[in-house]
């Protein structure tokens, strides 16, 4: 399906960063090659243009991971990154080549795609997904595993006291999360956190799901049996650049609208009802005036406004529909969904 171009390459020699150069004595750990099956948690992180903030990742994520005491594996899938993350990223492979893994993408894919691609491939029975801004610390992991370890096969994570500008990202996401709930009927109480431990039957469920466009966050939870969400700590970004704004929430709003319910036709239906039934009683109002009173004289910027709006009201609408064939043209033309230039792994893994 997917054209993929297997590759297992030394780590890069590279001195654009003095942070990598001071790390390359680091010893290597993970000694032995892990077996699939013996694989207890995966962690899955895409990365685009985050060359500021892995080097910390790597520290304080192996620490913890290390700690754990149980096999593990770190997957991080580069999504058509400009800087010098695909360099960074085969270091760490070279420093731990039992343990981390990378998926090298042909270009720039998206959050979800990236996320889906490690799924396609983790080993682990528990699958970790976390973003690589650590704005929900890699400390919260065995956090996620107690809640996984008491029965649960999906636990999702709100970000306790969130660390971020109220106007510009605390009150969109809010705002945007009970959108999200209303129209879909999802109850997930942070959509937008990524923080999240899933079962290996669930992911291997939404890596069967063949969509060209998706929410990893509400597949997970529509195919989980025992879910959870747990609080987690969310801190302010340290290091890099944020790569979300306010179209990119909306964006993503407007995807899962259009990717898990019918509400948006629903609704455009039900208004389309309303606007007709008012326009038509506004036609008898202006034929019952015209008998009664004679020809109107006044009035012609009105109707010009009622006119307009009409016009926007179809406008919207095709819009709405043009979402659902685009979605339906995108699936038809079988594309692939993401191209892999290479993957970065020990060979007989």
């Amino acid at each position: 399906m997917m054209a993929e171009k297997m590759a297992i390459h030394p780590a890069k020699k590279t001195t654009t960063k003095a942070a990598l150069k001071a790390t390359r004595s680091v010893s290597k750990k993970g000694a032995s090659p892990i077996a699939n099956n013996d694989v207890y948690v995966s962690v899955v992180i895409p990365v685009y243009n985050e060359e500021a903030c892995l080097e910390s990742l790597y520290q304080r994520l192996t620490s913890v991971m290390d700690n754990v005491g149980k096999p593990y594996e770190i997957l991080f899938t580069n999504d058509g990154s400009k800087d010098q993350t695909s360099e960074i990223l085969r270091d760490f492979h070279d420093r731990r080549p039992h343990q981390i893994r990378v998926i090298e993408f042909n270009g720039n894919f998206g959050q979800h795609m990236a996320i889906m691609a490690a799924f396609e491939r983790v080993r682990g029975q528990i699958i970790v997904n976390m973003d690589a801004d650590m704005q929900n610390p890699p400390e919260e992991i065995p956090k996620l595993l107690a809640a996984f370890e008491a029965g649960h096969d999906y636990v999702g994570s709100y970000r306790d006291g969130r660390d971020d500008s109220f106007l510009l990202r605390t009150l969109p996401s809010k705002f945007m999360n009970w959108l999200r709930s209303k129209a879909t009927g999802i109850k997930i109480r942070d959509q937008g956190c990524m923080f999240r431990a899933y079962s290996r039957r669930i992911v291997d469920l939404i890596a069967q799901s063949a969509e060209s466009s998706t929410f990893v966050t509400v597949l997970g939870y529509i195919y989980a049996s025992n879910p959870i969400e747990i609080p987690v700590v969310h801190q302010a970004r340290f290091e890099g650049e944020s790569k979300y704004d306010i179209y990119k929430l909306v964006r993503v709003t407007f995807d899962l609208f259009t990717g898990f319910s019918m509400a948006p036709l629903q609704i455009f239906t039900v208004f389309g009802f309303l606007v007709s039934a008012l326009s038509g009683l506004l036609v008898a109002y202006l034929i019952g005036r015209r008998l009664i009173i004679g020809p109107e004289a006044e009035g012609l910027f009105t109707l010009f406004s009622v006119l307009f709006f009409l016009v926007s009201v179809a406008i919207t609408g095709i819009g709405i529909v043009g979402e659902y064939v685009g979605r339906i043209y995108q699936v038809v033309r079988h594309r692939p969904r993401f191209l892999i230039k290479e993957i970065l792994e020990e060979k007989g893994e």
